[in-house]
């Protein structure tokens, strides 16, 4: 295999990937290194209708992928009664196997013994929070769990960081989580999470 095959073979693979992903931000992005690739070999192997569809598949990825970073979005935050909840079920019914694979064993009854939020995105629950109070300034995060369309952290930014966010609104200090699993841990510490117990998996954080 030469250079010029490496590359279309890359271009292929990336681009049959980005068709796999859930998410639309990892959607746009993979599909956009995919074709740019696809692109460079048509260009290197002089297949000029190979470079021109993937030229133009590329440029269509970068227009989308600069219009939902320019798009303003409405967050809100909905406080749920677990046992009273038609939709939190039905959340349950369609996301819970997914919110186990970030969260190894827990259950519905864990989630419900915190203070529970829906998180709003242009008024679409896209994201569950659970947390209890462990004193009047410092929390312990039960479930942080956002549905696979909408892991592009900006549920993140407004619980955590925004002024209207849940726990600067709480008046929240610190918060506690536990990360079992690689992309949960990932995740902490892109919000400034810092590992506090290697062995329990135990982070914390300051809210400024």
């Amino acid at each position: 295999m030469n250079v010029f095959e490496a590359i279309g073979y890359t271009g292929s693979f990336l681009i049959a990937v980005s068709l796999s992903m859930k998410n639309i931000w990892w959607l746009r992005r993979i599909n956009l290194l995919g074709a740019s690739s696809f692109a460079l070999y048509g260009l290197l192997i002089k297949a000029y209708p190979v470079l021109v569809l993937n030229s133009y598949i590329a440029l269509i990825d970068i227009f989308y992928l600069i219009q939902m970073y320019k798009k303003e979005e409405y967050f809100s935050l909905v406080l749920l009664e677990p046992h009273k909840c038609n939709m939190l079920k039905k959340f349950y019914d369609l996301y819970f196997e997914d919110i186990k694979t970030f969260f190894p064993g827990i259950t519905k009854e864990k989630i419900g013994e915190g203070k529970l939020y829906f998180i709003l995105r242009n008024i679409f629950p896209v994201g569950l929070i659970s947390y209890k109070q462990i004193s009047p300034d410092e929390a312990e995060i039960i479930v942080d769990y956002a549905i696979p369309d909408y892991r592009d952290l900006k549920n993140a930014r407004f619980v955590y960081f925004a002024e209207d966010g849940l726990f600067k609104k709480e008046g929240i200090k610190k918060l506690i989580a536990h990360a079992g699993v690689e992309a949960h841990k990932k995740y902490l510490l892109k919000l400034g999470f810092v590992q506090h117990n290697e062995q329990t998996g135990l982070y914390y954080k300051n809210i400024e």
